[in-house]
């Protein structure tokens, strides 16, 4: 749906003729009666439109859109008479006579369409993605002009691409980065009427992160050590599993004392509150013993400084990278714990949680995960060297409740093997 916009003070007509869009200037000015009298030409050129009568030189002699309209039109009509056989040849035909607009265009008009539904994050990732990479490279071509060898050629140059010291981007960014691109090319597919070029290109395969929680030993340590002003916020981060944009984008009107709970509703993302990363972050988290003493410290220090539980002298939340640099990594250092980064202390609390025996459906709950997938796929691997527990658990059960069926499992750890198997004659 076209609409009426204003530029330099003078209103204009913004609206899409074939899936064009296309802007034409007034020399009226931006007031309610001129714009009462626009909208009403405007709602007859998109009826016209519909109906397929509309003619772009009678409302608009002189512009520059006529001759791109017409030329749009012939293709469709050269297009449309192609026998059905012909399908393969379509897009080369169509690129051939201007009938889809330049990816550059086509990607703006896009990214304005579709950013009212995301995340700042998220758009600030695709306008970064768009900017430093897909522009450069496609800006000038047509939509229905790219192929899959293009693709392909761009992929393999993003792996080269110097970022900093290190020589190409990691197989995760790029393959952000083509995800961009994927859904610009898709939806110019679905507009123009010509199969995408991103059909069977498969996203390349990312090395999971490695998960290096600390043990319970290495938490005490490091709580008994670092500044003492940062204490209750890393005993916080170490036993909520919170996310590093939760904790600190925490305020105390989600903090309820009364019921021992953290309410997670948002999250801090460059220094502003956002939504959380997943409906599923939404959650409460239940305060441990040791949570609780320190948030009732934090607030006789921080209650009166603002709206943030943990805050600098401003009232405003911390910077998670001055803290890190400054605090995080040199404490480490200094005792000599093997350095990690700060997101382990929430992969710490889901491991001591398993180890201690809590329901995976509480936790996965108080890690804001919808399913326990992860909590077994990531996770469980830990629990044995923290519990010492290696299946034994399970003979000595079956050793108890069946009683002269199954031998003691110290019993058959330390008999010949021909006592197990049968001896001689079973062989």
């Amino acid at each position: 749906m076209g609409s009426i916009r204003c530029r330099d003070g003078f209103l204009f007509f913004d609206f899409r003729v074939h899936s064009i869009r296309c802007r034409e200037q007034t020399r009226l000015s931006d007031t309610a009666s001129n714009r009462k009298r626009l909208v009403k030409i405007l709602q007859q050129i998109e009826k016209e439109i519909d109906a397929g009568v509309f003619s772009y030189a009678q409302y608009f002699p002189g512009s520059r859109n006529i001759e791109k309209i017409a030329a749009i039109e012939t293709a469709r009509q050269q297009h449309q008479a192609l026998p059905a056989e012909a399908g393969p040849h379509r897009a080369a035909t169509r690129a051939q006579s201007g009938m889809t607009p330049l990816f550059e265009c086509f990607s703006q008009d896009w990214f304005l369409e579709n950013e009212v539904r995301w995340k700042r994050s998220y758009r600030k990732t695709v306008r970064g993605n768009l900017d430093k990479h897909l522009i450069a490279e496609f800006g000038k071509k047509e939509v229905g002009s790219i192929d899959k060898g293009e693709i392909l050629r761009f992929r393999s140059t993003l792996a080269k691409v110097r970022n900093g010291s290190k020589e190409g981007l990691s197989p995760d960014r790029i393959n952000h980065i083509m995800t961009t691109l994927r859904m610009i090319l898709e939806d110019a597919a679905d507009r123009f009427d010509f199969t995408t070029p991103f059909a069977r290109i498969k996203p390349l395969k990312v090395i999971r992160s490695d998960v290096d929680p600390f043990s319970i030993e290495e938490v005490t340590r490091f709580l008994k050590f670092v500044r003492p002003d940062f204490r209750d916020y890393y005993t916080v981060r170490f036993f909520t599993g919170m996310r590093t944009g939760e904790i600190d984008g925490l305020k105390w009107e989600y903090v309820d004392f009364d019921r021992r709970l953290i309410r997670i509703r948002e999250t801090l993302v460059d220094g502003q509150a956002d939504v959380t990363k997943t409906p599923a972050s939404i959650r409460e988290i239940c305060m441990s013993e040791p949570v609780f003493q320190a948030l009732q410290r934090q607030f006789q220090v921080s209650a009166s400084c603002g709206s943030y539980v943990f805050c600098n002298r401003e009232g405003q939340p911390l910077d998670h990278r001055n803290i890190t640099k400054r605090i995080w990594y040199p404490s480490l250092r200094m005792m000599g714990i093997k350095p990690r980064k700060p997101y382990q202390t929430r992969h710490t609390a889901a491991t001591l949680w398993l180890a201690a025996g809590e329901n995976p459906e509480w936790i996965a709950r108080q890690m804001g995960h919808t399913t326990t997938r992860m909590l077994f796929t990531v996770y469980s691997r830990f629990v044995p060297n923290l519990t010492r527990r290696d299946g034994s658990a399970f003979e000595n059960l079956l050793a108890a409740r069946l009683p002269g069926v199954i031998k003691d499992p110290a019993e058959i750890a330390v008999s010949p093997v021909s006592d197990v198997v049968g001896g001689a004659d079973h062989v």
